[in-house]
């Protein structure tokens, strides 16, 4: 049996450009991973049947679900002659702007690569797993990232500073192609991405607390006035910054210091089910 963690991203700027005529939008986004994890085991089969077990009901075990999909493109990629189970225990939040199923389908390519002794290159299953979906190719590689193009153009960058996260999701569910649909690109937005570059360099943290910014952010916020909440109440608590994360609505904030962390996250606990309060990993 092999196992494999599947962490979830956060995103410390998202920028769209401008839209391709692949019909995705070309995009800047510096991207870390956080100590919150889905935990995903591997095992084979005799027959060629894929079956993913989950104990939580509302995620799907067929090919709706990414770690599925993942799975039928190496098995057809690499002419597997065999099957495999996938376990999976998840913890981070669907439709969160986290990257859950995306992390997912992450691990199954890494997991099924060692399961079935492939020593495939990690550039390699990048490549495949954008056939899954854009941030595949992040998560496969799992460390903090320019992302540019679909966001599979992937430039490593330093660790970030040490920091906590208060992770803050309100109940409810953003489709991100509708959010892109929504998004006019001539309304003017700063994303401070390169002063990001710069903060991450230099290892700045207070920089980059400052420079968190999402385009995205005043679209999904402005059709759920509780995302902009939850931000006001974690920078109001004492957060070193807040931004929305990916196409949201999940909220993350940055803490140094523990005793501020756990204030920010009592400060918002209240006010919607889901908050983790975790470390900052890339």
């Amino acid at each position: 049996m092999i196992f494999e963690t599947a962490p979830a991203k956060i995103n410390f700027t998202l920028d769209a450009l401008y839209k391709r005529e692949d019909g995705y939008h070309e995009v800047e986004m510096i991207m870390s991973t956080i100590d919150l994890n889905d935990h995903l085991s591997f095992e084979l089969r005799n027959d060629k049947k894929i079956v993913v077990e989950v104990e939580q009901n509302y995620v799907p075990t067929d090919e709706k679900n990414l770690a599925y999909k993942a799975a039928k493109l190496m098995t057809e990629t690499y002419n597997l002659a065999q099957g495999v189970t996938i376990t999976l225990d998840k913890d981070i939040p669907v439709s969160a702007g986290l990257g859950g199923g995306s992390s997912d389908a992450a691990a199954t390519l890494r997991g099924m690569n060692r399961l079935f002794d492939l020593n495939r290159s990690m550039e390699e299953l990048s490549e495949l797993g954008l056939c899954i979906g854009t941030d595949v190719p992040f998560c496969v590689q799992g460390q903090t990232a320019f992302c540019t193009g679909k966001g599979e153009r992937i430039q490593p960058l330093n660790k970030p500073p040490s920091a906590w996260v208060i992770v803050a999701k309100p109940d409810l569910g953003i489709s991100s192609p509708d959010v892109f649909k929504t998004l006019n690109l001539e309304e003017s937005y700063q994303v401070h991405t390169q002063e990001c570059l710069k903060a991450l360099a230099s290892h700045d943290y207070l920089k980059l607390c400052q420079n968190l910014s999402n385009r995205l952010e005043t679209i999904s916020g402005a059709k759920h006035k509780e995302i902009m909440k939850i931000k006001s109440n974690m920078l109001r608590s004492g957060a070193d910054g807040a931004v929305m994360s990916g196409s949201g609505p999940t909220v993350f904030a940055l803490a140094q210091k523990e005793r501020q962390a756990k204030k920010v996250y009592n400060a918002v606990n209240g006010c919607c089910n889901e908050v983790y309060l975790v470390r900052l990993l890339g």
